[in-house]
Parts: C-alpha cells; structure tokens; sequence
C-alpha cells in the first residue's frame, strides 16, 4: 500500500503563492504518475496537475503559466508551486499516486482571499 502525506496549505491573499507537498510512502513502484486535484465547495474534483516519473506533466488550462509541479524521485515527494493566485483557486487539493490504482492523500486546505 501507499501512504500519501499532504503539507503547505494555507490563506494567502490574492496574488500570493504557496507550496504543496505531498511525500509519498510505502509500496512506491518506480513507474508511476503523481498530481494534484482540488475540489471547490458545490464543485466537482478537478485534475490541477499531474507528473509522470519521467517529468511529463499536464495542466489544466486554468492554472497554466501560474502553477507548476515537480517531484524528487528520491524523497518520493511531489511538489505544486502555486504563483498569482486568484480567490477561484480556493479549494482542498488532494494529492494523488497512480500505479495500477490510484492512492489519495487526505486533502489540504487553500483559501485565497481577495
């Protein structure tokens, strides 16, 4: 099994950044796909960013240019820099691992004020 453990969360004014973590323990294969989702009050979850083990990543279009994720395959880490936030980015991120299955982490709160 997988564990998936969140950090970096918080309120940040509009125009802020902030840093997700979300580090990654137990059963970790080598061939895998790591990312972001979020969920808004009244809102379906929606794919934020996602990184193969290789590097690919893919955005949604709505943060494209404003977040960017990166991993360290060596702390089984994966990262979402968060830049020029705006108040429509506030939601609880999850985090996620995909081999075979998809494992989620517990969510991490983001409000962003305006």
């Amino acid at each position: 099994q997988v564990q998936l453990v969140e950090s970096g969360g918080g309120l940040v004014q509009a125009g802020g950044s902030l840093r997700l973590s979300c580090a990654a323990s137990g059963s970790i294969f080598s061939l895998n796909t790591m990312g972001w989702y979020r969920q808004a009050p009244g809102k379906q979850r929606e794919l934020v960013a996602r990184i193969t083990n290789d590097g690919s990543t893919n955005y949604a279009d709505s943060v494209k240019g404003r977040f960017t994720t990166s991993r360290d395959n060596a702390k089984n880490t994966v990262y979402l820099q968060m830049n020029s936030l705006k108040p429509e980015d506030t939601a609880v991120y999850y985090c996620y691992f995909l081999h075979l299955r998809v494992t989620w982490g517990q969510g991490i709160q983001v409000t962003v004020s305006s």
